[in-house]
């Protein structure tokens, strides 16, 4: 119901009889006590009790407090009663010798009626409601100065651009940490995908690491974390992959995301939908709302027909297809993939080939460049989020050159690395060959 119709209290018997002696008293006394009123006026009585503006008259805020009116007292009633001139402030009779036929008094001019204070509501604003006598000033709430705007949430940090995939240290440039990120930062990748252990091995990247990602982070590369999981047990997975996403250097430095590899049962995994669903749900728990988490997969072929994708990837934020074109065509593979998995709507990461392909039937070598531009020109033209190639150890040259000429994923050029300055493979002429402090 709206506020202007709640009902009010019903006055008392005695409230009543008090009213009806102030209108005869009102009436012979009104020419007398109030300024300006015509002997007119007079002569034709009082128009009637005015007890205040009407319901409809009111303006009563919309966060008012609920609340009674009081119940006026009889000589309020008679002051309410009194009718008044038109004038720019309400003149009213005094209460006391007025209604006793004392002498009379100047009129009072207010802007309230006396009467117990309503706290007010809100801030104080200049204009005052004409409420009831006995009511005391209520002021209108008003609106807020400002209203806070809400505060950006920090986006999760997921890759973009170029990465290359690191097997085994000691073949990566002898397992230098500065040589590789030299050579990462010409190549003009952003992002390096690390081997830290597996089911079979354990978490055995610790060393490496300490070297690797304060050299990689100050030069503004990040650093994902990869572990090859069998699934059996999962809980002895989880507790290696806890490890590894919780793992500082001495420098504090921690790999930016984490990276299962989740293979067939032909590479040795016990892979089963439930299997693939308790170890993503138990990652996400360990690893936290806010961190990273990227699943590797095989590429979607026929050869895999009961692969649980929608299992796998559930929970996590991106997937990473490896896409081996081995004797197929690397970009009919890519946009297949893609288009797979785009069902699942993550971002997808391809791995492309940058290795021979030969002993698992493909075509003899590394694939050359135009294969290799082929893959990611597709890549980008069909949605993937990035790019990036196994491995580093088994690339040639011509794929290095490939992999920095291709104008898809790439990045601005920071100023620091001179445009067209490309390393050669292997040994760098400024670097030692190898990380004294390593041992494979």
């Amino acid at each position: 119901m709206p506020r202007n119709f709640r009902q009010r209290p019903v006055a008392t018997i005695d409230t009543v009889f008090a009213f009806l002696l102030a209108l005869v008293v009102a009436a012979s006394a009104a020419s007398h006590l109030v300024p300006g009123l015509s002997p007119t006026a007079a002569a034709a009585g009082p128009p009637g009790p005015v007890l205040g503006p009407r319901a409809s008259d009111q303006t009563v805020p919309p966060d008012l407090p609920d609340r009674p009116a009081p119940v006026a007292s009889a000589s309020a009633v008679a002051t309410a009663a009194l009718p008044v001139s038109p004038a720019p402030s309400v003149a009213v009779a005094p209460v006391g010798p007025a209604m006793t036929g004392g002498a009379p008094l100047p009129a009072v001019a207010t802007t309230a009626p006396a009467g117990p204070a309503v706290p007010a509501v809100g801030p104080p604003v200049s204009a005052v409601l004409n409420l009831p006598a006995g009511s005391g000033p209520v002021t209108a709430p008003s609106a807020p100065a400002a209203v806070l705007a809400p505060q950006p949430v920090a986006a999760k940090w997921l890759p973009s651009g170029k990465g290359m995939w690191i097997y085994e240290p000691a073949k990566t440039e002898g397992g230098n940490a500065a040589a590789i990120v030299a050579r990462a930062k010409a190549t003009g990748l952003t992002h390096l995908w690390v081997r830290m252990g597996s089911a079979w091995d354990g978490f055995n990247a610790a060393a490496f690491l300490d070297r690797l990602l304060p050299a990689a982070h100050a030069a503004g590369i990040k650093v994902i974390g990869w572990d090859f999981p069998k699934l059996d047990p999962v809980e002895t997975d989880i507790q290696r992959a806890t490890a590894m996403i919780r793992y500082r250097t001495p420098t504090g430095d921690r790999v930016d995301a984490f990276s299962p590899d989740i293979e067939s049962p032909a590479e040795g995994t016990h892979l089963t939908p439930d299997a693939a669903r308790r170890y993503g749900t138990a990652l996400r728990d360990v690893a936290g709302a806010d961190y990273p988490l990227i699943v590797t997969v095989p590429r979607p072929a026929k050869e895999r027909p009961t692969y649980p994708y929608a299992d796998i990837v559930a929970g996590y934020d991106a997937i990473a297809p490896m896409v081996y074109w081995l004797d197929r065509q690397p970009d009919t593979d890519v946009i297949g993939a893609l288009a797979t998995l785009s069902q699942f709507h993550k971002p997808l990461y391809p791995v492309g080939q940058a290795y021979d392909g030969s002993p698992e039937g493909g075509r003899k070598g590394v694939p050359p460049p135009e294969e290799l531009f082929r893959f990611m020109r597709a890549a980008e033209s069909h949605g993937a989020a990035g790019v990036s190639f196994w491995s580093w150890q088994a690339a040639n040259q011509p794929a290095w050159n490939a992999i920095h000429d291709a104008v898809e994923f790439r990045l601005p050029v920071p100023t620091t690395v001179a445009a067209g300055a490309f390393p050669a493979a292997g040994v760098l002429a400024d670097l030692p060959s190898r990380d004294p402090a390593f041992s494979p």
